[in-house]
């Protein structure tokens, strides 16, 4: 396959599944072919990330997943033909002119295995936030290898603005999630606010012990935001673009604020995080021109 076919089959899947991260590697610098790797990257991300639900059950969603673990170790090996899908083609063409950490590729699926086995909703704080990092955080270690940095500082910015997103992911799915009667409210936090899992199944908005619920977890979620914006006057000014994704986890939380922490409210779901695309478009343009996040 092409390389032009492969990125363009990247692309469209980052759009369709991803829009927001979509809109914020259209900051990214068009030449040096770090956007290129990023759209690579998040389409990897989409892949494995919608095993889960596009599988009818989830042993099915884990065979599909160890087919992406099988292909990832034939694309680091070289010792035998990786197969033909287009993100693997993009991903050969990225790997061979920047070298990246297979480690990152396989903590990812491990993580998506786990979570297409798990049959109870994380324990605690702690179960979601080590999810986070194991996806959203090790997707932007890896796009900082794609750029080229080397740095803890920006490492460590990319752990916290990982763990906010992957986390602010979750609630903002809360609504899908309890559709499909899965829940990722910490069995331990729902306890504490009085609340049921079929209280989150049955999808009543105004439930206070709910929103005090999700009140909680999205205090987690912005404490490492704020840790991640902490750190960034030592993060390399090349590494900035990278944690764009901060901007769009700022936008869903303040929407998420303004819905009195109900996860069902409409209002979470219109637009890009709440927020016109135009709207986002321009704050992650005004960021990126500023190299902040």
């Amino acid at each position: 396959m092409s390389r032009a076919s492969a990125l363009n089959y990247c692309v469209n899947q980052v759009r369709r599944y991803d829009y927001k991260n979509y809109l914020c590697l259209l900051q990214l610098p068009r030449s040096g072919g770090l956007r290129d790797a990023a759209f690579a990257l998040r389409a990897f991300n989409v892949e494995t990330a919608t095993a889960k639900d596009t599988a009818r059950d989830p042993s099915l969603a884990t065979l599909r997943l160890a087919w992406w673990k099988d292909s990832i170790d034939k694309l680091f090996s070289r010792a035998a033909a990786t197969p033909e899908h287009p993100v693997l083609s993009m991903l050969d063409h990225v790997n061979r002119e920047r070298r990246l950490s297979k480690h990152w590729f396989s903590r990812i699926i491990d993580a998506r295995v786990a979570d297409a086995e798990l049959s109870a909703p994380p324990r605690d704080v702690g179960e979601i936030e080590r999810y986070a990092e194991s996806t959203a955080s090790a997707l932007l270690y890896l796009t900082l290898e794609a750029a080229g940095v080397r740095s803890t500082k920006a490492d460590h910015a990319a752990s916290h603005t990982g763990k906010a997103a992957g986390i602010s992911l979750l609630l903002e799915a809360t609504a899908h999630h309890s559709s499909k009667r899965v829940c990722y409210i910490p069995v331990e936090v729902a306890v504490k606010h009085g609340v049921s899992q079929e209280d989150l199944y049955r999808g009543v908005r105004g439930d206070e012990g709910v929103a005090r619920a999700v009140f909680e977890v999205a205090s987690v979620a912005h404490a490492h935001l704020e840790k991640a914006r902490a750190l960034a006057k030592d993060v390399p000014r090349e590494a900035s673009p990278v944690m764009l994704p901060a901007v769009a986890t700022d936008e869903f939380l303040a929407t998420l604020m303004r819905s009195g922490f109900d996860p069902f409210d409409p209002r979470l779901r219109r637009g890009v995080c709440g927020v016109s695309p135009l709207w986002m478009l321009l704050k992650l343009k005004w960021h990126s021109l500023r190299g902040s996040y």
